[in-house]
């Protein structure tokens, strides 16, 4: 209800609702999908509104990629926003533009509304270019989703390759995302968003994040299906973009807002780290009272 009422202040003309349904383990969530699709009836205002209701549960990977896979059938780009993410109002313009002014550029991929740099200004932008899929509301075009494949078929062609060392430039980012893939391929019924990054990954694709953080996921909690526990991600505070947007002038990915969100979101120990670890590990191989040993090893070692 809260999360459909920021989209009645958007007024779309045009909403594509898909929802799951009850688990079969689960005696309330048949009572609970009712009142779930009856908030839909609430819509006041001139709009065509079409439903994609699955009558047994498809979990949490094939209902929202089946579900994004409908849209994209009858649509040339879309809003995407989940049950428990809170958009602010300015959400939807932000999103608007950015499609309108990226629809025939396949250097981009979506647009989202999260900024997880917690306060930290990254550019003098409105937004900035990145790796990271955050998923949290968000938005694409047709043109891009058809890269999805949540079987990830090409994941053995490319896994070998150094694919994703070049797409990050860093052998610890590369290393996680690949022992992520490993474990999504086999097939994970509720899972989605690798499987999307997999996808627009393999196209070099970028993403758009803001400067402020457009959405607060309010679903953590016991009933949650995944966030049950609080994150520092946890009910962020939204902030309202402002207009006119101002645009990078360079479309490159922003190296230092996506290290940060590596540490702070995947947690991946920040370079420093392995640097001074490195030096601490030098050091001490080469140090008098290792002398005898070291002789026998090249300095070629080390660099």
């Amino acid at each position: 209800e809260r999360v459909f009422r920021e989209i009645a202040r958007a007024r779309p003309q045009k909403l594509f609702v898909v929802a799951d349904g009850p688990r079969p383990d689960s005696p309330d969530d048949v009572e609970k999908c009712v009142r779930t699709r009856a908030v839909v009836e609430q819509v006041d205002w001139e709009c065509e509104v079409l439903t994609n209701y699955a009558e047994t549960n498809l979990g949490c990977g094939v209902r929202p990629a089946s579900g994004i896979d409908w849209v994209f059938e009858q649509c040339e780009e879309a809003i995407i926003l989940e049950d428990d993410c809170l958009p602010h109002p300015t959400f939807f313009r932000f999103c608007a533009e950015l499609l309108d002014r990226y629809r025939h550029d396949e250097r981009v991929m979506m647009i989202s509304g999260d900024n997880f740099q917690f306060g930290r200004q990254s550019t003098p932008y409105s937004y900035y270019y990145s790796r990271h899929n955050h998923v949290w509301g968000w938005a694409t075009w047709r043109r891009a989703w058809q890269h999805f494949d949540i079987e990830m078929k090409r994941w053995p062609e490319l896994r070998d390759t150094g694919w994703l060392l070049n797409l990050w430039g860093d052998a610890l980012v590369a290393e996680k995302w690949r022992a992520i893939f490993d474990k999504t391929y086999p097939g994970l019924d509720d899972i989605w968003d690798y499987q999307w990054a997999f996808a627009w990954w393999s196209q070099h694709g970028l993403a758009i994040l803001p400067e402020v953080n457009l959405i607060s996921n309010i679903g953590f909690g016991p009933d949650a299906s995944h966030t049950k526990k609080e994150a520092a991600w946890t009910n962020l505070p939204v902030e309202a973009m402002r207009f006119p947007l101002r645009h990078p002038p360079c479309m490159v990915p922003d190296v230092v807002a996506d290290r940060f969100t590596n540490g702070q979101v995947f947690k991946q120990p920040p370079r420093s780290f392995y640097q001074r670890l490195r030096r601490r590990l030098a050091a001490s191989v080469w140090s008098p009272s290792r002398r005898q040993g070291a002789d026998r090893l090249s300095k070629d070692t080390f660099s």
